[in-house]
């Protein structure tokens, strides 16, 4: 086995059970021989030696080549393995730190996010056949963290729980605020408020594909004369609007580009607006993006600490009046992605090809192994441009859900309300 990755394993592996084949032949076994065994084959030579480099990129580039295949266990026992070993030590080791700080040098390139990058970004993910989505999203697409207020709670439920967390935050007090929604997706949010709060949604997306989804939902809804959907970039809209939300947008933005968009965000918030922002972050030090996600998923994304944000918000002139930290939240969804992703394996093979398979299959079991025993969390931000906007006790907002939990009993669409999916019990089964 190649000399500087049976180091590193040997380094560290201190519990677990896993057994290696090099692209030799040679076989050996790391851990004390506890859990469930997980077995690694390198197929390619040049395999074993990228993972040994490169780790964070290379092994995930070897699992969707085919460089690499997992004989016993599943790509994310492999990846569960290293990390709940590791944490956050894995890059500590010298040649990691080494490779980092290359990546850093770089970084402002790969995040320069301006409007034409950030549109092709977009397209990049988003833009991919609507049908691979609905094999694993909820029936209301959300493709973001999800909130499980209950534990045994499906994934449907949840995602409801979150549109309905975020719809209490942004303290609708009467009916016909005007909001925007920053990268409203297929729409789901913003039907949401429209549909339950008598809001004037305007939702902007940089994607073509999400955007005639969109539209097309809020025709079916008969919502349209109070839900707009347009492709448009942050940084073109105008304002003023009573009400902002971002639900899984910021992740795009790019660190250089937190000011602008903070600013931007406080000239199109009314006096006594109130936005909710809902990102993905890190709750240790600023770090780099996974090399695999940022080249092959999420292209010029980052992951902001929450001193990153309050510093861009604090000079924008806005007001942090709440702060939310999910922690495992989406960890679950995640899990609950994986699952449905796995049961409709052959339909998403049919769409693309293996390699696709394989890259999607390494994309969620990193990202849910980083929410699980990595630093990463969800933050979900309340801001206003007055000190006064809001009651100053969190009551309102618990009584906001329970309001919206009996608007969503009377709702006569079956499918936003249903608790869980014939997918969810098969995942289950």
């Amino acid at each position: 086995m190649n000399r500087i990755l049976a180091t590193y394993l040997k380094h560290l592996l201190v519990f677990g059970d896993l057994t290696v084949t090099d692209s030799d032949g040679g076989v050996t076994r790391w851990g004390d021989g506890t859990g469930d065994p997980v077995h690694l084959r390198f197929n390619t030579a040049a395999a074993e030696r990228g993972v040994a480099i490169n780790p964070g990129l290379k092994f995930g580039e070897a699992y969707m080549n085919g460089g690499v295949d997992i004989t016993e266990g599943t790509i994310f026992d492999m990846l569960a393995l290293v990390f709940r070993n590791a944490g956050n030590k894995a890059q500590n080791e010298p040649w990691m730190r080494a490779i980092a700080r290359l990546r850093l040098i770089y970084r402002r390139v790969i995040q320069n996010n301006t409007p034409q990058r950030a549109r092709r970004n977009v397209k990049h993910h988003y833009d991919l056949s609507s049908e691979l989505y609905d094999l694993f999203l909820d029936v209301d697409r959300q493709y973001s963290c999800a909130y499980f207020d209950r534990p045994d709670a499906g994934l449907d439920e949840a995602q409801l729980a979150k549109k309905r967390h975020i719809a209490a935050k942004l303290a609708f007090d009467r009916p016909g605020l005007k909001t925007l929604d920053i990268g409203c997706g297929w729409g789901g949010m913003g039907l949401y408020l429209a549909r339950h709060l008598s809001a004037d949604v305007t939702g902007i997306t940089l994607s073509d594909e999400q955007l005639g989804i969109a539209r097309s939902r809020a025709d079916e809804a008969g919502l349209s004369d109070h839900l707009h959907f347009e492709i448009a970039d942050y940084r073109d809209t105008a304002g003023p609007f009573d009400r902002i939300v971002s639900v899984g947008m910021f992740e795009h933005v790019g660190v250089d580009f937190y000011d602008d968009y903070f600013r931007q965000c406080a000239r199109l918030l009314d006096e006594d607006g109130v936005m909710l922002l809902h990102t993905i972050g890190r709750w240790d030090e600023p770090a780099n993006t996974n090399a695999f996600i940022n080249k092959y998923i999420f292209p010029g994304g980052y992951l902001p600490s929450l001193s990153q944000i309050a510093h861009s918000v604090e000079r924008a002139g806005l007001i942090i009046s709440d702060v939310e930290v999910l922690r495992l939240h989406y960890a679950e969804t995640i899990r609950h992605w994986r699952d449905r992703f796995a049961a409709r394996r052959d339909e998403a093979k049919a769409l693309y090809d293996e390699r696709f398979c394989r890259m999607w299959e390494f994309y969620l079991a990193a990202s849910e192994t980083a929410f699980r025993w990595q630093d990463c969390v969800v933050f979900q931000v309340q801001l206003t441009r007055k000190v006064d906007t809001l009651p100053i006790t969190r009551d309102y907002m618990l009584e906001a859900e329970a309001r919206l939990r009996e608007l969503e009993r009377r709702d006569t669409v079956p499918s936003i309300a249903a608790e869980r999916t014939n997918a969810d019990r098969q995942a289950a089964e």
